[in-house]
């Protein structure tokens, strides 16, 4: 009876454990979605004021040194943004909660390349817009690593360069319209791919120097 009884209270102990550690979870994976959701909302703010004084170009004078530090303003804080966000995604399980989450970035991050090639057309503009295009769920293993030393890659790039690089990464296999529509313009068939300036396409990339010869 006695070891009957012990099992009994071992068993009682690990469920309550096991049934803590998921409410935890599940509270710590909501915590961090909700934050996604705010930093989205801070960064849809400002890509937004930076649309209306691109789109005010056309009626009004601007000075285009301040519209282009706003824009490499923006970049660099999505491009923090986003390490982040792979971080909680690493750490937690996908789901419709998560997916979604990144579809809003990867539409806002579509959004700054148009507004981003917009801004260096009227205004001159001598930053280079690289695009990272990439199998977001469900990748294949072999897939997996190759983009995995592409996005290392491309962040070495973005620490050597700064400001002159705008590093744009969107997941291309997100069922998004604008996003699909940009892919069939550019001809992009494969994964995972860069897209240097809207004219150079990378789909293997094997040192730094693959990409640093097209920044010149």
């Amino acid at each position: 009876m006695n070891q009957k009884y012990v099992f009994l209270q071992a068993l009682i102990v690990t469920i309550i454990i096991f049934n803590v550690g998921v409410f935890l979870g599940y509270k710590l994976e909501g915590s961090r979605i909700n934050q996604i959701n705010d930093w989205y909302l801070e960064a849809d703010m400002e890509l937004l004021d930076q649309r209306i004084q691109t789109d005010a170009f056309d009626i009004i004078d601007f000075d285009c040194n301040a519209v282009i530090k706003e824009n490499i303003n923006f970049a660099d804080n999505i491009f923090e943004k986003a390490k982040v966000i792979q971080r909680y995604e690493d750490a937690n399980k996908i789901n419709s909660d998560i997916i979604l989450a990144h579809k809003r970035y990867d539409l806002l991050r579509t959004l700054f390349w148009i507004n981003s090639m917009r801004i260096k057309e009227k205004c001159q503009a001598n930053y280079h817009n690289i695009v990272y295009f990439y199998q977001y769920n469900n990748v294949p293993l072999e897939q997996d690593a190759k983009q995995a030393v592409f996005s290392n890659f491309l962040s070495k790039i973005k620490q050597e360069e700064g400001d002159k690089v705008m590093l744009i990464p969107i997941a291309a296999v997100n069922n998004l319209s604008a996003v699909n529509l940009l892919l069939e313009k550019y001809e992009i068939k494969e994964l995972p791919v860069v897209l240097i300036d809207e004219k150079t396409k990378l789909t293997d990339v094997q040192t730094l120097d693959d990409i640093r010869r097209y920044l010149n």
